[in-house]
């Protein structure tokens, strides 16, 4: 009797975000017997990270830069890397958090492909043939796919929150002063086709703000080495007083939100680790809102701050009780969005 064909899932690691997120989720399912290939695309400290959270991988494709021309060229020249691997390796299923890469040579290839999504106006250019997405988001808000739409419970940080244990050397290593208030700031995303310069002029008040207050040592975590040249160019003096600290290696974001006393930030995913680990934890994200992020704010877990005005009236710059805020449980969503996957692909 012959043994069945062990079937292949495919994970493209697109950006930073998607290497905690995806470490359960191709954990549980090697588990289960899946076989799996990862490829990672060498931006944002995409590949760094895989290598931190222990995630082997092929390195394919690089970005492109903000510009619309190049930005569409370079999917398409990523999506040709990726072809003689994925021909090689002939997956069974294309599974990303929003690669447009993929789920191009995907429709290419006739090979199925699933998209996970918790932002609903996200722009998508191809039509994946499932879509994944938290609870909160409407499936009527979602576009358009040609099979089906599934959801799980919670939200995307759920899935890897709940495994997370605090390393407390990172104080000594980042040089963390106990008696300060420790900040952690994330830049808005400049190359995001739903960029608002609003938020960049929200980032430069914010930090002159801080950089004012007694007791406040930030933690600039750039996305880019164009960021971290404007910052220090931007702030030299802080910067040489370490009341702006830029890490000069890759550190485990949830490591670092979770020795902060609150996190600002104007992209989705570190407000959202925040949340999900109970920190304070402030937006000045200036694109569209989202159902994940109105769902935050509704239940007092997570501020907006909109305006100039509201860093001086919403801003609470205080230590919190480390030890006493450190209950984080699951709630179900790994394994949801496990169970979806193998639904999809024995199917």
């Amino acid at each position: 009797m012959t043994k069945p064909k062990v079937k292949k899932i495919w994970i493209d690691l697109d950006n930073s975000p998607h290497v905690p997120f995806f470490k359960p989720i191709v954990d549980e399912l090697t588990k289960r017997g899946y076989s799996m290939i990862l490829t990672a695309r060498d931006c944002f400290q995409v590949c760094e990270l895989a290598d931190l959270w222990h995630l082997e991988h092929k390195r394919v494709g690089r970005h492109f830069g903000k510009n619309v021309v190049m930005k569409s060229c370079g999917l398409i020249l990523r999506s040709m890397q990726l072809a003689p691997l994925i021909l090689s390796e002939k997956p069974d299923l294309a599974v990303s958090h929003g690669s447009r890469s993929q789920v191009i040579l995907a429709q290419v290839l006739g090979m199925p492909s699933v998209v996970i999504l918790d932002y609903e106006y996200a722009r998508v250019l191809t039509r994946p043939t499932w879509v994944i997405a938290p609870d909160v988001i409407p499936e009527g808000n979602m576009h358009a796919v040609k099979k089906g739409f599934l959801s799980y419970p919670g939200i995307k940080e759920d899935v890897y929150a709940p495994s997370f244990k605090p390393d407390p050397t990172l104080r000594e290593d980042l040089k963390l002063d106990k008696s300060k208030i420790v900040i952690t700031i994330r830049p808005p995303a400049t190359y995001a086709h739903y960029h608002n310069p609003e938020a960049e002029t929200l980032f430069v008040a914010i930090t002159d703000y801080l950089g004012k207050q007694d007791k406040v040592q930030m933690v600039m975590v750039p996305r880019n080495q164009q960021q971290e040249t404007y910052i220090t160019q931007k702030w030299p003096e802080l910067c040489q007083r370490g009341v702006i600290i830029i890490p000069d290696h890759v550190v485990d974001g949830l490591n670092l939100i979770w020795h902060s006393d609150l996190v600002i930030s104007g992209g989705g995913t570190m407000n959202r680790e925040a949340a999900a680990l109970g920190v304070p934890v402030y937006s000045f994200f200036r694109g569209k809102i989202g159902a994940v992020d109105r769902y935050l704010v509704e239940k007092d877990r997570l501020v907006l701050l909109s305006s100039i005005n509201d860093i001086f009236l919403k801003l609470k710059i205080e230590k919190r009780d480390i030890e006493k805020n450190n209950s984080h449980t699951s709630n179900g969503a790994c394994e949801s969005i496990v169970q979806s996957i193998i639904r999809i692909i024995e199917n």
